[in-house]
């Protein structure tokens, strides 16, 4: 490890950053801050005057960052984490609540991921950054605007509106592990009335692990190739189209386990983690109606994933009787939605004119059929149609109130080869109902009650394995429906001549059937078994603040922190079936969980940075990141281990051309983002006699690199 960034304690790194900008705080007079538009709700509304915890990067933001992929962007936003076990991280939650994994049993997700308008929500690898234009970050349940798919909160990705003029640019990008981008973008009109917008992109890695028992570096590869088009059509002055298409082919390598805990695997069938997506959607805008305006969006899109790994992460020959094993899932989902919203003018206010209206209709059809290992096979079908509306009523001159409801009808069926089948039909309902007070023209104090709900459903692989497993019950064999209600009392503002912007949210969040994720080891036949069963009721409270400082024309500041303190109340967790002591051989009784914090929930998480014009054209960006541990699962007690991180980068900017050397993980930190135990004499180290063992998945270590784009 070099010394000069070996292990960099945080207060020098925090010491560096302020040396820096206070020799600086003397330049010019500083300009304002842009105004930030979140267009993620019904009517596009300033970030400062939005009654929600909402974090938004823009491409500026995206670019400084680096990212190629949103998991490389969600540290940044106050109580978002994500796991990884597999190429990138690509399962999200939001305040504690997402999914870590999906193996066998369909899973409905509870962070949804929107990309211009598509659903995209566990589909981690389909979050390329490749000329978006803003991401936003939606805290809480989204259960007016999204259902659903959005019990935690929700990921939205925009890609970059087709330009009035013409425009082209090439990016490059190396770095260390044989790292390299290339990317292209083109825009303009065509005519009058249609204008165009093309982005390609090919990304290629050897990745950060060793494979000493096959003398190869590249086995948890990245090879990801996508192509972004867009074209708007100004049909009239009161109708206008935005077509969007998306192809990703992404072919990455799965080899990151290893038992020594190490980037050093043993493993001699390396996985994969692969994906094939082609989607896309057209979004309208019509307002000839002098009452009220028309959105809709229908997309479609459909992804064949592949997702395997070796099991027994080793070769033939480490264990006894020569035992290897492998994984593989392979999956075809389609989805096809449709949204229609009238959004009134300022001549149908309702009220003696005082509450505008929003009332729309949700129409989606999904399928997921699976193959494992070519024996097990199962088909997932679900169709959603919702009915929603929201009212916006003006009390005074400062004070607004508004109420919005959702009603849901959901219809779900599942069948497998092992002649499982079930149908559950469900009725659905979510909403809100929050008070605005505008006591300035440049602040918002606001309070919320907002309703989630996640859809119930079946645990197929359970009943499948309850034939030979008698300890299996028939009260394992489905789930219910999970709701949340949510109480958020809110503060945002800008001071300074709009050099200052900050957001405060305070939350506490009343689970009841708390879908929680279990996984039985059966030593029958040394498999896992996960499920998902339903804790009776889950607490979390958090805080969450953000702030944006422009000190002058030369420094920047900005910073996130969160804390949160998310528990199950009233849990009993089943881990092992016919699990033994350790030391007494008598079975282990069921865990009780009551109090117990739930998985990938950190106390606490920040982000601090700066950017500072050096001299002229050029800058420098610092950041440092932070996380407190948390557990990993909610089948066992083993957690991560907290830490701090320096990201740098240094950029000089030309007249049409730009060049950055950057580095990330500069003190080399050891990130955990995914861990599992096992347990009770059924280890997986033959050489410590499988002894009780937490293994873990490490995050990329200290890279650096250099950047370029030019335009023309």
């Amino acid at each position: 490890m070099n010394p000069l960034f070996a292990k960099i304690p945080l207060r020098y790194a925090i010491g560096l950053v302020a040396c820096l900008s206070s020799g600086l705080t003397s330049a010019a007079d500083a300009s304002k801050l842009e105004e930030v538009i979140v267009s993620s709700q019904f009517r596009d509304t300033s970030l400062l005057d939005l009654a929600s915890s909402v974090s938004v990067f823009d491409q500026s933001t995206i670019e400084a960052r680096g990212a190629s992929n949103i998991e490389q962007l969600l540290n940044m936003a106050p109580n978002v984490n994500y796991s990884a076990g597999a190429s990138r991280g690509r399962y999200f939650q939001i305040r504690g609540i997402g999914e870590r994994s999906q193996f066998i049993d369909p899973v409905s997700p509870s962070v949804g991921l929107i990309i211009d308008g598509i659903d995209f929500s566990g589909l981690g690898l389909a979050a390329s950054t490749l000329d978006i234009g803003q991401i936003e970050i939606l805290r809480g349940p989204q259960g007016t605007e999204y259902g659903a798919s959005a019990l935690a909160g929700l990921i939205s990705m925009h890609s970059s509106a087709p330009s009035a003029a013409p425009m082209a640019k090439i990016s490059v990008e190396a770095a260390q592990y044989n790292s390299h981008k290339l990317g292209l973008v083109t825009s303009g009109p065509v005519n009058e009335k249609v204008s165009y917008r093309i982005a390609a992109q090919n990304q290629q890695s050897d990745g950060y692990i060793k494979n000493r028992y096959l003398d190869r570096d590249d086995v948890n590869n990245i090879n990801e190739s996508i192509l972004r088009g867009k074209l708007r059509y100004q049909a009239s002055d009161d109708l206008q189209l935005d077509f969007s298409l998306l192809y990703l082919d992404a072919d990455n390598g799965y080899d990151a386990f290893s038992l020594s805990n190490t980037r050093n695997t043993l493993s001699d069938q390396p996985g994969h983690d692969r994906q094939e997506t082609v989607a896309g959607s057209v979004v309208a805008h019509w307002s000839a109606n002098p009452l009220f305006s028309l959105e809709s969006t229908l997309s479609a899109a459909n992804s064949n994933t592949e997702y395997g790994y070796d099991e027994d992460w080793t070769y033939i020959g480490y264990h006894p009787a020569e035992y290897s094993s492998t994984d593989n899932y392979q999956r075809n989902k389609d989805n096809i939605s449709a949204d229609f919203r009238f959004i009134s003018t300022e001549h149908a206010k309702l009220l003696n004119d005082s509450s505008s209206w929003v009332l729309g209709a949700y129409l989606r059809k999904d399928s997921e059929d699976l193959s494992r290992n070519g024996s097990f096979t199962s088909e997932f079908n679900t169709e959603n149609f919702a009915l929603y509306g929201q009212l916006r009523s003006s009390l005074s001159d400062t004070l607004e109130l508004v109420s919005g409801l959702r009603i849901e009808q959901r219809n779900a069926d599942y069948d497998d080869s092992l002649a499982v089948t079930s149908s559950n039909d469900e009725e659905l309902w979510g909403g809100n109902l929050t008070l605005e007070y505008h006591y300035h023209n440049d602040s918002l104090l606001y309070g919320t009650i907002s309703r989630g709900y996640k859809a119930g459903g079946i645990n197929g692989r359970i009943i499948s394995a309850s034939t030979a497993n008698s300890e299996i019950t028939a009260d394992m064999y489905e789930f219910d429906t999970e709701h949340m209600l949510n109480y958020e009392l809110g503060f945002k503002g800008s001071w300074l001549d709009n050099r200052l912007q900050a957001q405060v949210a305070a939350f506490y969040q009343d689970r009841s059937d708390v879908q929680a994720k279990q996984s039985i080891f059966d030593p029958n036949n040394f498999s896992f078994d996960d499920y998902l069963s339903n804790a009776a009721k889950g607490k979390t409270t958090g805080l969450e603040v953000e702030m944006n400082y422009l000190a002058n024309d030369a420094v920047r500041f900005f910073a996130a922190a969160g804390w949160l303190n998310a528990e199950f109340k009233d849990f009993i967790s089943i881990t092992h079936v016919d699990a033994k002591d350790d030391n007494t051989g008598a079975a282990l009784p069921p865990v009780n969980m009551d109090g117990r914090e739930v998985a990938h929930a950190p106390h606490y998480q920040f982000f601090i940075g700066t950017e500072i014009t050096l001299i002229s054209n050029l800058s420098l960006r610092i950041e440092i990141e932070g996380k407190d541990e948390f557990y990993f699962s909610n089948s066992h007690n083993e957690k991560s281990i907290r830490y701090e991180m320096l990201n740098a980068r240094l950029s000089y900017q030309g007249s049409n051309w730009d060049v950055s050397l950057w580095g990330r993980n500069l003190s080399d930190e050891d990130v955990q983002t995914r861990g599992f135990y096992f347990s009770n004499a059924y280890g997986n180290d033959p050489a410590k006699g499988y002894a009780p063992e937490t293994y873990y998945q490490l995050g990329e270590p200290r890279i650096a690199g250099i950047s370029a784009n030019y335009r023309f």
